[in-house]
């Protein structure tokens, strides 16, 4: 097991990284570091870690009473739980989007003009710029423009997917965090957020929580393999598909595990 996968910047470096719940450990000792503009999938069974951690990369498990860290998350060297991180800024850097699509009570177009709202955009043409641009990096674009004034709630479920990521993509984030975003998605709707997220591969830094060994291999450059809280193993994942160096890596991506 590497801490690195390859000779690329590191954009997220974690160092010795321990998690609890009260007194339960969740996380024991993951060291890794996430490329610059790469795709990496975090894989396992239920339970082992996996959303904990990709959670920890943007303090999002902050909203959980009782939760501790022990150990360093760096985004470009700097150590995100400082006492002197602005939380607001971070997740603005770090987007994320959840397994189940979650719009809000609103029309299509003030779904992706929310975040910029709150950074504080207020010209009306900047706002409609920023929308279209991010429905159109999302694949949205041409099935809603005609409709940005109705309620997200009309969409399908690919789509309402697709608008959660366009919203988060609106302000701007380096860093694109992905919870089993297709796991409650029909195939063809699958199909499409799989496409996306090759296509917006050049310009974030993707990580993605996924059950789906085949998405795992389709979407991802690089590959971690978590269970029990702990980091089994992590490497390129061509190498991970094809020359696993843990028998329990082995066992799960071949679908032996247990």
């Amino acid at each position: 097991m590497s801490e690195s996968t390859n000779d690329l910047p590191v954009k997220i470096a974690t160092r010795h990284l321990d998690f609890f719940y009260g007194s339960v450990q969740a996380l024991f000792d993951i060291s890794m570091d996430i490329p610059v503009k790469r795709v990496t999938a975090l894989i396992g069974p239920s339970g082992c870690g996996k959303s904990t951690y990709l959670r920890t990369l943007n303090r999002m498990n902050d909203i959980v009473g009782g939760t501790r860290i022990k150990g360093s998350v760096t985004i470009d060297g700097a150590d995100i739980y400082s006492d002197g991180t602005d939380v607001v800024l971070l997740r603005k850097q770090v987007g994320m989007v959840f397994q189940k699509s979650n719009p809000f009570p609103k029309s299509i177009f003030e779904n992706v003009a929310f975040g910029p709202r709150i950074h504080g955009v207020r010209n009306k043409n900047r706002l409609s710029e920023i929308v279209e641009k991010s429905l159109r990096q999302s694949a949205l674009w041409d099935e809603v423009k005609d409709r940005l004034d109705k309620n997200a709630f009309g969409l399908s479920g690919g789509q309402q997917q697709r608008l959660c990521i366009a919203r988060a993509l609106a302000v701007e984030p380096d860093i694109l965090l992905m919870d089993e975003p297709a796991s409650a998605l029909d195939p063809r709707s699958t199909a499409r957020i799989e496409d996306l997220i090759g296509e917006l591969r050049d310009n974030y830094t993707i990580v993605i929580v996924t059950h789906n060994m085949q998405q795992a291999s389709r979407v991802s450059d690089n590959t971690a393999f978590f269970f029990e809280g702990k980091l089994i193993e992590y490497d390129t994942t061509e190498r991970m598909f094809t020359q696993p160096q843990v028998k329990q890596t082995e066992d799960y991506i071949t679908g032996r595990f247990g």
